[in-house]
């Protein structure tokens, strides 16, 4: 079997494994919805560039994960209206075809070295995760 047939075959083994254990495998419309995980790094030191450039660092390889559909590193707009958050260092924003993609990325190994290597950077992280449909009408 050929490298890549084979590490796709293991790739969908995984999945379909997933799937028969999972909770979600009962809720097939939760598995059809596209899954946004959206999270706010501060840093424990927000003046320091060389943390700021070493976080970086860190998300351009997390952004690796082969299950991300699309990824976003961002920093705060300068828009200045009230109900705007402004107060992190970097916006990590990834999108995944649904929760179960996302529950692989939880637990990928280039998510727990990221973690490892890099979160005594931070003194805390926000999440927002969401689901909704794949298209909106």
């Amino acid at each position: 079997m050929e490298d890549s047939s084979r590490r796709k075959f293991l790739q969908n083994a995984g999945l379909a494994s997933l799937v028969s254990i999972s909770p979600l495998a009962a809720e097939p419309e939760r598995v059809s919805e596209l899954f946004i995980h959206h999270v706010l790094f501060y840093l424990k030191d927000p003046n320091n560039a060389q943390d700021e450039a070493k976080l970086l660092e860190g998300l351009k390889k997390l952004a690796k994960v082969p299950q991300i559909q699309y990824v976003n590193i961002g920093k705060p707009a300068s828009t200045s209206r009230s109900v705007i958050v402004r107060d992190y260092t970097f916006s990590w924003m990834c999108f995944f075809k649904n929760i179960i993609e996302e529950e692989l990325y939880q637990t990928h190994p280039i998510h727990d070295e990221f973690r490892k290597d890099y979160a005594h950077l931070w003194e805390k992280v926000v999440i927002y995760d969401s689901v909704g449909p794949k298209k909106v009408s």
